[in-house]
């Protein structure tokens, strides 16, 4: 099922409604939806290269948008929708690490599902159920989500197709080593100073 929701996202990039489907489709990831929007980003991007910012910026807002309907799912809705998430969307054991997270976290919490593959759905719905603050997600959001679309969008408007197959390959390991790289240069500092 997954493979033809994949499938589903990818065939519009070659529509006309490509910048609304890619919208749509980083609103819903956000929150439930499984399929991440950066299959339907690189597509686009690799269609126009001279419109990859522009496709980064909107799937940028679709994302953050999402994540704040997810976190509004999680803190005035979370006892109706519970059921539906808890199995079928993430379990309860994903739930508890990333609600045991923001208590030491919050803003690096964010970040990093922003940023690297993690499930960003699960941090913004438990966002919202552990009451962090609104402003703090929001900037966590922002930050995380730009950097992730915008570096997609800037090595192909860079590079053009070829880096698309060293995007497919490494993008994973390279969010998550930058993102150890940076909270660890944070935490390095703030037991230096």
């Amino acid at each position: 099922m997954i493979k033809r929701l994949y499938n589903w996202v990818l065939s519009w990039a070659d529509s006309k409604w490509g910048c609304p489907v890619l919208f749509a489709v980083a609103f819903a990831e956000s929150s439930f939806f499984p399929v991440p929007p950066d299959v339907l980003l690189i597509a686009l991007c690799l269609g126009n290269t001279k419109k990859a910012f522009r496709f980064s910026l909107i799937c940028m807002a679709g994302s953050v948008m999402g994540a704040m309907l997810g976190y509004t799912l999680g803190m005035y809705a979370w006892q109706g929708v519970q059921g539906w998430f808890i199995p079928s969307v993430f379990s309860q054991e994903s739930f508890n690490a990333v609600a045991a997270a923001y208590e030491k976290w919050n803003f690096w919490a964010v970040f990093t599902a922003g940023f690297t593959p993690l499930p960003y759905k699960i941090f913004t719905i438990t966002a919202g159920v552990c009451h962090i603050n609104f402003l703090m997600f929001i900037l966590a959001s922002v930050v995380g989500r730009s950097l992730r679309f915008f570096l997609v969008g800037g090595l192909i408007w860079k590079f053009g197709a070829p880096v698309k197959v060293f995007i497919d390959k490494y993008f994973n390991l390279l969010a998550v080593a930058f993102t150890v790289i940076l909270i660890g240069s944070f935490v390095l500092l703030k037991y230096i100073l």
